[in-house]
């Protein structure tokens, strides 16, 4: 049975924003979300990058994490209850590791109740052949969405379209700031200097016939209609939840 990619709303958290299970009790603005997006999961364990950090600068802020998680397995066994009993969709977010892991990871979830669809986040550096292979490596009963590097977005949403994908989001661009100790921190960029990138690529994407979940820098309510009007068929948040929004 293949299930269609649907959301009651058109607000959802973006990966690593909420955790990996809606929790109404810690998160009052839940109650706006049309689906729920988990935090960044892999096949196997992974530790915390070594250089991780948060930086501050003038329109947001840089994180560098290495997408800590405790594995698929695990993930599964401590959240699957309260997906199934969550009351909007539930979308895993998998880490783009390689074809026979996600692949892997995906059919375990076919049969996990509560998951409505799957999001593989691609690496900045993914080329285009390993791009589309790891999509169609995902391919199954659930809906996939791929989640695109901003600054790549357009020139990889057709490629990962017409490989089988329901829709495409936007993963925070990349960039790097001074540290502390003197080198330069990489990482992904969050805040409002990014939206107008993000609002670019949205209206960009959509005028091309490519469903596009929208996001990047959406911190008021404004925003997030802007990008609704310019084609978006939903849009994530992330940092914003942390603070509210306006």
């Amino acid at each position: 049975m293949k299930f269609d990619l649907v959301f009651p709303t058109p607000l959802m958290n973006a990966a690593g924003s909420l955790g990996f299970a809606p929790d109404v009790r810690r998160m009052a603005s839940l109650g706006e979300l049309g689906a729920f997006v988990t935090n960044p999961v892999s096949l196997s364990p992974r530790s915390p990058a070594q250089s991780r950090g948060l930086i501050a600068f003038s329109g947001g802020f840089l994180l560098h994490s290495g997408y800590p998680n405790p594995g698929l397995k695990a993930v599964i066994r401590r959240y699957a209850l309260r997906w199934a009993r969550a009351d909007m969709p539930v979308i895993v977010h998998l880490l783009a590791q390689g074809e026979d892991e996600i692949s892997s990871m995906v059919s375990r979830l076919e049969n996990v109740d509560g998951v409505s669809a799957v999001e593989i986040g691609l690496p900045p550096d993914t080329s285009k052949e390993l791009a589309i292979r790891l999509i169609q490596a995902g391919i199954g009963e659930l809906p996939v969405i791929a989640r695109l590097p901003l600054e790549r977005a357009q020139e990889l949403a057709e490629l990962v379209s017409q490989a089988g994908t329901a829709a495409v989001s936007l993963s925070p661009p990349r960039g790097a700031i001074p540290a502390p100790d003197g080198g330069l921190l990489r990482g992904r960029l969050y805040g409002p200097a990014i939206y107008p990138q993000a609002l670019l690529v949205v209206q960009a994407l959509a005028r091309s016939g490519i469903p596009v979940i929208g996001g990047g820098g959406v911190y008021r309510h404004a925003d997030a209609e802007a990008m609704l009007s310019a084609g978006a068929l939903a849009v994530q948040l992330d940092s914003v939840l942390w603070r509210g929004w306006k």
